[in-house]
């Protein structure tokens, strides 16, 4: 049996993070929320996540400042950036700096939940291919 993905999504606005809490919660996979990276952070650090659903606007901490903490500490975590104002720079920045995916709001349940399976199977993917011996 599988474990339930870890996801936690990251804004600061409220309908958003109960909209994708409500879409990505079910019998296979656990969802957290936090208002801004401060309490971001906090809650990585008590527990892990395969998956993290990230604003780059909200009040104190920059996403890219955020999406880059969490690559460092928390390496295996997917980060899927989702913001209302999406540029070609900021996409650029942050698949440099490690985020899986970039998604511009308005972004329906089924975006949310394709980001999320596909990361989190990106992820099993990665894991499985660093435990292979490597072919000689």
């Amino acid at each position: 049996m599988r474990k339930k993905a870890e996801i936690l999504v990251v804004d600061d606005e409220e309908i958003v993070r109960l909209s994708f809490a409500r879409s990505l919660k079910s019998e296979y996979c656990n969802v957290e929320t936090a208002c801004n990276g401060q309490d971001a952070l906090q809650v990585m650090g008590e527990r892990a996540f395969d998956v993290i659903l990230l604003d780059l606007k909200m009040p104190g901490m920059n996403g890219m400042v955020i999406l880059q903490t969490i690559k460092n500490r928390w390496p295996e975590s997917e980060v899927i950036i989702i913001t209302g104002y999406p540029a070609v720079e900021t996409a650029k920045e942050a698949v440099k700096l490690g985020a899986y995916d970039y998604l511009a709001k308005p972004a329906g349940p089924d975006d949310v939940i394709n980001a999320a399976n596909a990361a989190m199977l990106h992820k099993r993917w990665m894991l499985r291919s660093a435990h292979q011996p490597s072919a000689v």
